[in-house]
């Protein structure tokens, strides 16, 4: 009798993956470390909130087991603070343990933005962007061409040449000369050098809506990824408000707004200095912000300062530095967190004069656009 076997799927109901007491937390923790810029003490506010209205934690494993746990595998460390005040009796005196988050705390925000943001990325061995030219690089193209005097000989390719001895030269005897010789193609790739602006003014946590953290989630998974996936480029970081400065990676956790009106001439005349000092040919600004240009800081000093509408005298400063910045060959992209009509219509000329893209966005798909952007560094013109 023949046998028949059933084929077809199985459902069964969702069980959730099998994960112990601390790591349930700890994927909460690490969102909660981020919107709070760091502050281990208002995250841990915030988790004992979230544990009495949603019972995060049982009898045996509380919130205090789970900052021992943070404390034993290295993610805090704890500092005693001199300074505390207080009459010896109870929180906040003198003396009292105060927790800080660890070089390996930040390190695990930037791999936890990246997986979230970008997803789950395969490391590259070489790390670098293809360009459309072959000629002497490091990824192959599975094409084949006869050997060139100069062709280094790990490029040559054995298999394909012992093939061509046989054909040429017959199986009986075997001879290999130069013209039996074959290397394959590979493809040039690009080292990329990329100044990250962050608009840090107050705007960015105004009208009920948080801005920065999903600006500074982007900072540090393009952080992870370029130091991961692409050792060779260049990530500089920098923050713009009333004035200009760079930050480093390990400060993208703490990164909070300011109340700072937005100067983007000084932003943009910081990347560009960093970028002169590169030795890659390629460059590129990348500029997350949401308001319009409203402050400049004169030669004197002095700072020039109009919130009302788009002040002519700034927004030609802009123009300016959009023009400088194209005849140094250093596009920038505008990631535009703003609806307003009168806000596009100065991005789509602040992208014209440069000749560089924008993208007008809310904060759901930022980060993944932006990967995308530097994955494929097409330079093409913006019309408005």
């Amino acid at each position: 009798m023949k046998d028949i076997t059933r084929k077809g799927f199985v459902f069964d109901s969702y069980e959730a993956p099998d994960q112990s007491p601390f790591d349930k937390l700890f994927e909460i923790f690490k969102e909660l470390i981020t919107h709070t810029s760091g502050d281990f003490d208002e995250a841990i506010d915030w988790l004992r909130e979230l544990d009495k209205e949603y019972e995060l934690t049982t009898d045996d494993y509380t919130i205090d087991d789970f900052i021992e746990d943070l404390k034993n595998k290295g993610y805090i460390r704890e500092e005693i603070d001199p300074d505390g005040s207080g009459d010896g009796e109870g929180e906040g005196t003198a003396g009292d343990p105060k927790y800080n988050i660890t070089a390996k705390t930040e390190q695990m925000i930037r791999k936890h933005a990246l997986n979230q943001i970008f997803g789950k990325l395969k490391r590259s061995g070489s790390g670098n962007h293809r360009t459309p030219f072959t000629g002497r690089g490091d990824e192959h193209t599975g094409d084949f061409r006869e050997y060139r005097f100069g062709d280094p000989l790990e490029r040559i390719s054995m298999t394909e040449s012992m093939r061509n001895a046989q054909v040429n030269h017959g199986i009986g005897s075997f001879m290999l000369n130069e013209d039996d010789l074959v290397v394959e193609e590979t493809h040039l790739k690009a080292q990329m050098s990329t100044v990250l602006m962050i608009d840090i003014s107050h705007s960015m946590i105004l009208y009920g809506e948080d801005r920065i953290t999903p600006a500074k989630k982007v900072a540090m998974a393009l952080a992870e990824l370029i130091t991961t996936r692409y050792p060779k480029d260049t990530l500089d970081i920098l923050v713009f408000g009333n004035d200009a400065w760079p930050i480093a990676i390990k400060d993208l956790p703490y990164l909070k707004v300011g109340p700072y009106h937005t100067n983007t001439v000084a932003g943009l005349q910081l990347a560009m200095d960093m970028l002169r000092r590169k030795k890659n040919t390629n460059k590129q600004i990348f500029m997350i912000t949401d308001g319009k240009p409203s402050c400049l800081r004169e030669p004197n000093g002095e700072y020039y300062m109009n919130s009302m509408g788009l002040d002519p005298y700034i927004v030609d400063k802009c123009y300016q530095m959009a023009r400088q910045a194209r005849k140094l060959h250093i596009p920038i992209t505008t990631f535009m967190i703003a609806r307003d009509p009168y806000l596009m219509q100065f991005i789509r000329h602040f992208t014209e004069a440069n000749r560089g893209k924008a993208f007008f966005t809310g904060l759901e798909g930022l980060g993944e656009m932006i990967f995308e952007d530097y994955e494929n560094n097409r330079k093409r013109r913006i019309r408005g």
